[in-house]
């Protein structure tokens, strides 16, 4: 977690263990001065505006760069705490730095919480500031030794893929931290293991998933196309509906037509009946007219 403080300082060791309380956590500093007591804080490479550092914390090994940027000190860490403005593995780091590098003392103000104030510049005898070495800790010679005795077991057990063996009995310093930076590369490699494990049964899940997809998208276009079929034949069988509507449309003006014709000559032959009657009747009143005109003559 990175964290930014603004710094008026122009260089690493113009810090020293008052200023670097002033701007910390009483908690994290009380902390941070345990690891620093108990020689847990190992930097690996430090000039006078960077820090490269790791720490044996309580959980395991951390590793921090500080540096001085833009007139803020930068400090990151692979740690995960909240503390503000630095976390505890970065202080001790710093507190480290300073004992390491032993910056001149001077009297000065204390800064106000949250900003760190540069100290005036010590001067060397001629004339120009100081400036603290790059320091690197010292490794005993037992310490490698239990070290390599320890390396041969945990290098057979990486090859075999087998649990590392236990540390062995060592107190705080660079071989116990060297230790611990294995431990901790294997424990990420196992998780990593696990990971591609979780991951390659989630992408079997997913090719099993995009399969069963696959059939039913399958089956939808065979639906689909069925569905297809089935409607151009009832299109056709409309198209030919509609042929017979049309002719059944001629047919039935043809009829209405013929009807009216029908009608018509029913007219006309009402007509003429009623005529036939009228004539009917003059022809039977001319036979009864001539029936009494005409005297038989007696027998």
């Amino acid at each position: 977690m990175q964290k930014k403080i603004p710094c008026s300082a122009e260089r690493l060791g113009l810090l020293d263990p008052q200023m670097i309380q002033a701007v910390s956590d009483a908690s994290s500093f009380q902390i941070a001065h345990q690891y620093l007591t108990a020689n847990r804080v190992r930097i690996v490479e430090a000039d006078d505006s960077q820090i490269t550092a790791a720490v044996v914390g309580h959980s395991g090994l951390y590793e921090q760069t500080i540096r001085l940027k833009d007139g803020h000190l930068v400090s990151k860490c692979s740690c995960t705490l909240p503390e503000e403005p630095m976390c505890r593995h970065c202080i001790a780091v710093l507190l480290e730095y300073q004992r390491w590098a032993q910056p001149q003392p001077s009297r000065k103000p204390k800064p106000a919480k949250g900003s760190i104030t540069a100290p005036p510049v010590a001067s060397s005898e001629n004339g120009k500031g100081t400036t603290p070495h790059s320091v690197t800790p010292d490794v005993k010679l037992s310490e490698i030794m239990v070290f390599l005795e320890w390396l041969e077991p945990a290098t057979k057990a990486l090859e075999r893929q087998e649990p590392l063996p236990s540390p062995p009995a060592l107190g705080p310093g660079a071989a116990l931290m060297w230790i611990q930076t294995i431990r901790n590369l294997e424990e990420q490699r196992r998780e990593n293991e696990e990971v591609m494990t979780n991951l390659e049964s989630q992408l079997k899940d997913r090719d099993a998933d995009i399969g069963q997809l696959t059939q039913q998208l399958q089956t939808s276009l065979r639906e689909g196309n069925a569905g297809q079929a089935t409607t151009q034949e009832l299109q056709r069988e409309v198209a030919s509906y509609k042929e017979v509507l049309a002719t059944v449309s001629k047919l039935t003006t043809e009829i209405v037509r013929h009807i009216a014709q029908m009608r018509a000559v029913t007219g006309d032959m009402q007509q003429k009946n009623s005529q036939l009657e009228k004539l009917v009747c003059s022809f039977k009143d001319v036979a009864e007219a001539l029936q009494s005109a005409v005297v038989l003559p007696p027998h």
